[in-house]
This record gives C-alpha cells, sequence and structure tokens, in this order.
C-alpha cells in the first residue's frame, strides 16, 4: 500500500534529528549521516534541542526527505544490518557522548536491530515444550508487569492463570484516577519495546490514555480470558514434600484453595496507599479521602480544601481544582524537586507520529535517545562524591551544579514572591527524593489569591478541620491526603510461608531484600517483579525493569524444565553478596545520603526500593540466571 508523502515536510520539521541520521543509515547502509556537524550538544533536561545551526538541519532535511521518498516508494531497499562498529558510531552520535563500549549488546537487544532479542522466550525442543506443559504458574497482578509476565509464559508454552484484586486489567493506571494523574516517564519509553505505539497523544499521557494502551494490548494478546478479577491472594504457604505453593484466595463467591509449581508477584511497590499518623485523623466530619481512591462522588466546587502532601499525585491534582475551589491550603513537610519540562502537558506533534509509523529504525533511536539521556545519561549528577566536603544541599560538585540550574528555572517562575520560592526549593540534593516534572503549573497554583502553601507541621485533626504547632486552626469541607503508600512493605498484606512455615514479613523483619529483587533464599520458586531495589530514581521507565526481570524470570522457569528440577531457590551467601553491592553503591548516592530522608529509605535508614547502578548493569545481569547461583532441588534432592 502507497505511503502518503504529504505529511513528510511536516513531519521532518518535528523530526528529532540525530534519531533520523540513525534510522537513515539503516535505510541507506551509508554512515554519511552522522556528519560531525550535524551531531548534537545537548542541555542537560532540553526538549533536545541539538545545537546544531539551523542551516546544517535544513541540509539535513533535505538530504533526509530525498532517502525517505526513495524507500518509501519503492526505489531504494533497505541496506544491510549495521555492523557492531557501525552501531556504536551511531549510538555515539544520538546520545552526543562517548557511549562505553558496554552498550553496544544492550542496544542490539533492546532495539532488536537484527529482528530478535533475548526477551523472547525460547522454549522451541519438544522436549521442553513438554516440559513446559507440565508447570503451573499463578501471577498475582494485572498491571503491566503482570500482563507483560502472561505474554512471555503464552509464548513459553507455560499454563498460568493471573489473579488481581480489581475487576480489569491496568494496574496502577486503573486504580489512580485522580485529576491530572499521568505518567512523569516519556510514552516512548514508557511502553512495551515490542509493543510501541506510534500515536501517542501527548509526550506525557494521561490515565485514561495509558490504561487504553494496557487494555489494548491485554486485548491483542487475549488475556483476559486468563485473569481472574476481583480475587485476592490471602495466603500461600510452600508444601515441601509435593515442592508447589499452596494458595488460599478470597474471591467474590468466597474462599478457594489453588496450587501452583511457581508464584509470579506482580503487584507494585506503590499499591497500598498510607495515611499519615496523625491524631484525630478519624475525626473529621467531612470527607476526607486519598488520592489514590480519589471520591469522584465529592464535588469540590466552592469548598475549602485541605491538601496534605506535595508529592507526585499532589504536584498533579492541585493545579486541577485550584480552580473549582474556593480556598485551597497545601499542607507541605518537605518540598519536592521539579525538573524543568515544559512540554509535560504538550501533545507530540503529528509529524513526529507519521515518522514513528512510516520511517523504520527512527522509533527505537528515538527510544534509545530518551532512554540515554533520563537515565544513564543523568545518573553522573545524582552520584555522590565519598570525598565531598561542599554543602549538605548537594552530595557532589556536579549535583551542586545541576541543583543550581533547577533552583534557578524553579525561581524564575516566580520572580516577585521570593517569599514562596524559598519555601518550594528544596534543601536536600536533587535526586534525594522522588524529582517530579515541572512545566510551571504547581507554582501557578501556588500563586493563586486563594490558595496557602502551609509548612508548620500538622499537630491533629479536629471534627471541622486542621490544627498546626503553631497553634493556628483552619476550617475545611474537605481533607484530600496525597501521602504516599506503603512502600517498604513489599508483598503487604499477603501472607507467604516458604520452607519450614518460615514467614517472608517476618524474615524481612521491615527489611525486604531480594536477590536481582526477585528471588530469596527459603522460598522456592517465588519471583517477584519490582521487589526491592529495583525502583529506578532519575526518571528512567518502570517498564525496562519489568521486561529485564520477566526474561529472567522466564530463564528461571526453563531452567526448572531443562533439569527436571522440583524447585529453585537463590544461594544465601549470593543473596547476600549481592545485597551487600546494593547497599554499598546506594550509599554513594544522593538518595542513599545521610541527610536524605525519604520513602526510598525503611525505618532503620537502609534505601529497601532503589537499583543504584546503570541499567544497563540491570539488563546484563537479568539476560539468564546463572545455575550456580541457586539451589535447584529435585525430591527433596539438590540437582547437579
Amino acid at each position: 500500500m502507497a505511503v502518503d508523502l504529504e505529511p513528510l515536510d511536516q513531519a521532518l520539521e518535528t523530526a528529532h534529528l540525530p534519531a533520523l541520521s540513525a534510522a537513515l543509515v539503516h535505510l541507506t547502509g551509508e554512515t554519511s549521516w552522522l556528519r560531525p556537524e550535524w551531531r548534537p550538544t545537548y542541555t542537560p533536561l532540553s526538549r533536545g534541542e541539538t545545537g546544531v545551526p539551523e542551516a546544517e538541519q535544513a541540509k539535513m532535511r533535505a538530504a533526509a526527505k530525498a532517502a525517505i521518498t526513495a524507500y518509501l516508494t519503492g526505489k531504494a531497499p533497505m541496506a544491510a544490518i549495521p555492523s557492531p562498529e557501525v552501531l556504536h558510531q551511531m549510538m555515539n552520535f544520538v546520545a552526543g557522548a562517548d557511549i562505553p563500549e558496554g552498550y553496544g549488546d544492550f542496544l542490539t537487544d533492546e532495539l532488536a536491530i537484527d529482528g530478535h532479542s533475548t526477551k523472547d522466550p525460547n522454549w522451541s525442543t519438544p522436549e521442553l515444550k513438554a516440559a513446559a506443559r507440565k508447570l503451573n504458574v499463578l501471577v498475582v497482578g494485572a498491571g503491566m508487569s503482570g500482563l507483560l509476565a502472561a505474554i512471555r509464559l503464552t509464548q513459553a508454552g507455560v499454563p498460568f492463570e493471573i489473579v488481581d484484586k480489581n475487576p480489569d486489567v491496568g494496574g496502577t493506571w486503573l486504580e489512580n484516577t485522580y485529576p491530572g494523574c499521568r505518567v512523569d516517564s516519556s510514552n516512548h519509553i514508557y511502553s512495551y519495546s515490542f509493543e510501541p505505539n506510534h500515536f501517542w497523544p501527548q509526550h506525557f499521557s494521561t490515565q485514561p490514555v495509558l490504561l487504553d494502551y494496557f487494555r489494548g494490548v491485554a486485548g491483542r494478546y487475549d488475556l483476559k480470558k486468563k485473569v481472574r478479577f476481583e480475587t485476592v491472594v490471602e495466603e500461600m504457604a510452600w508444601d515441601e514434600a509435593r515442592s508447589v505453593w499452596k494458595v488460599r484466595l478470597k474471591t467474590p463467591s468466597g474462599i478457594e484453595h489453588v496450587e501452583a509449581n511457581a508464584v509470579i508477584t506482580a503487584v507494585g511497590q506503590l499499591n497500598r496507599p498510607r495515611f499519615p499518623d496523625i491524631k484525630g485523623r478519624e475525626s473529621f466530619r467531612g470527607p476526607s479521602f486519598h488520592s489514590a481512591e480519589w471520591r469522584h462522588d465529592v464535588d469540590l466546587t466552592g469548598k475549602r480544601v485541605a491538601v496534605i502532601g506535595t508529592g507526585a499525585s499532589a504536584f498533579q491534582f492541585v493545579p486541577e481544582i485550584v480552580g473549582k475551589v474556593a480556598s485551597l491550603s497545601v499542607f507541605q513537610r518537605t518540598p519536592p524537586w521539579g525538573f524543568p519540562v515544559p512540554h509535560y502537558h504538550e501533545d507530540v506533534p503529528e509529524g513526529m507520529n507519521w515518522l514513528m509509523e512510516h520511517v523504520p529504525f527512527y522509533d527505537k533511536w528515538y527510544r534509545f535517545w530518551m532512554f540515554w539521556m533520563v537515565t544513564d545519561g543523568l545518573l553522573p549528577m545524582v552520584t555522590a562524591d565519598p570525598d565531598w566536603t561542599g554543602p549538605t544541599t548537594a552530595v557532589s560538585q556536579l549535583n551542586l551544579g545541576f541543583r543550581e540550574m533547577i533552583a534557578a528555572a524553579i525561581a524564575a517562575q516566580a520572580p516577585d514572591r521570593p517569599d514562596l520560592v524559598a519555601k518550594i526549593i528544596p534543601t536536600y540534593p536533587p535526586g534525594g527524593k522522588r524529582a517530579l516534572l515541572d512545566n510551571g503549573v504547581w507554582l501557578d497554583a501556588l500563586k493563586r489569591d486563594n490558595v496557602e502553601l502551609v509548612t508548620d507541621a500538622i499537630s491533629e485533626v479536629t471534627a471541622s478541620g486542621i490544627v498546626t504547632a503553631d497553634g493556628q486552626a483552619r476550617d475545611f469541607d474537605v481533607i484530600i491526603y496525597g501521602t504516599g503508600f506503603h512502600a517498604s512493605k513489599f508483598l503487604w498484606p499477603m501472607k507467604i510461608k516458604g520452607r519450614q512455615g518460615a514467614d517472608l514479613h517476618e524474615t524481612w523483619a521491615g527489611d525486604p531484600r531480594a536477590y536481582l529483587g526477585m528471588t530469596t533464599p527459603g522460598f522456592p520458586n517465588l519471583f517477584m517483579i519490582y521487589g526491592p531495589n529495583t525502583n529506578i530514581v532519575v526518571n528512567g521507565s518502570i517498564v525496562f525493569f519489568s521486561e529485564c526481570s520477566v526474561r529472567y524470570i522466564l530463564g528461571c522457569l526453563k531452567l526448572l524444565a531443562q533439569t527436571g528440577a522440583a524447585a529453585m531457590e537463590p544461594k544465601r551467601e549470593v543473596h547476600d553478596a549481592f545485597n551487600i553491592r546494593v547497599d554499598e553503591g546506594n550509599r554513594l548516592m544522593a538518595w542513599g545520603a545521610p541527610q536524605v530522608t525519604s520513602w526510598y529509605k525503611n525505618e532503620a535508614g537502609r534505601v529497601t526500593q532503589n537499583w543504584p547502578f546503570a541499567l544497563v548493569d540491570y539488563w546484563r545481569a537479568t539476560l539468564a540466571p546463572d545455575p550456580k547461583d541457586f539451589i535447584l532441588t529435585k525430591s527433596a534432592e539438590l540437582v547437579e
């Protein structure tokens, strides 16, 4: 079918030219697209402005138009796959930096440049297919990670069932429906690598759009028939004699019991709302609710509203409700860092979508550029210098410069309100807590005449409102809690009993740990997605981590099938050595600094959430399980 070339000129005006140059190397086989004068020089946190003079950009667009036209009209076939050396040149060009050598194989796999990916299960032999059919896996959760696990299990031919507490798929994008809810990773990396959407309406899509995407994926793979909705896992216990998990489910029709050879938990980290421990919280007579459980039946029009918390959710919903309430008091304990992203609410240009759809590999290189710029490329800016003797508001000279840049961007939004700016610029290092994306609407909301930012601590909630530590009482009609989640309570409130009846939560004792965030000694065939120390801070996409984890978990199941083992669990020494390395890494990051407190840390001050290394390191560590890392058992005997 012929492609309409009329949008091409407009598309080229909106193109990310470095990504387009790399795509044209694929089309033509010519490395002349990587000219030094076209190589970008980026500014941190920019929209991707290349720094290339407009005259040179015009030359590039003209040459690109001719090459794309030749390809789409059938006059020029696609060239051969570039060599590893050329691929590395392309990486350096698109990133505008010298990418470490170790990224070559990662890129080839992540972008599936040769048409294949190690993420795809390869259970092709008759023996493996037969062994796969003997397995039975229970997946807990039908959100982004649970659906991904289901897709890969289907491809491997492994029987499975999904249970989810909700009435539909989507996980966090089904549950969180507060006004303004949207993703804070660009959609072009917050999507499955194998299921790109070339028609995202905005760079950072809203909750309904994201829910439609995941529902669409579930539909294309016909997954809903495998899900038992409104079903909660209450308890699971390992049967050592039979090497199965016995699982008690609470369903709409009552209690049921099922068994599985393996369990994959895909319940996320931020799925159980946390209310603050404030005196009198239950005494308030008006409506009060958590932002993750938004009360759409409560009309805020003309109401006196209190918002407790200034984290990610409040940052999004406060600007949405401020225009309808009579007054709004925002209670802030510590301000968030808002990284300047002017296009946070902007539409994706139509021409950009046209290129994604019609120019092969453009979407992949655009995804790579985003990956580098907002993940591993930012890592040095939040890495601590162990010899740092500067102010405690930073952890290194580079971090201090990063801080000054962001603080200046915030201050520039309110030159006439130094009092307000002083309250919203954090005193902790950038990267110490979850950073948010700022296009100016947060500060615009706080500057309104009907809004008050309260930084005094809350002493109690009364029947009519809130009293702060200075003794001032304020009356409200509605209280909204934007106070986060029980982040360190992994897999809570499920009861999980492993070998010899050991309780997982008692074993962890508030300090959850797992090997590669997925497996724990004493709990065979229990695999976690988005488990301990697999969160990311500098605005990458958790979809990437989930894809790595699911590939590794499928590798574990494959290992069971290949060896005939009934159970596997990590060796204690492997598990402990890994966690020591992670702890050492986290201590050298902004979020691990001793002066920083956040939900990344547990009550003892240990970072239980975050991955402190480059994302490519997690990719490499999860390509396939090493049998030497595990105890494999068959009929209670070690399998050599």
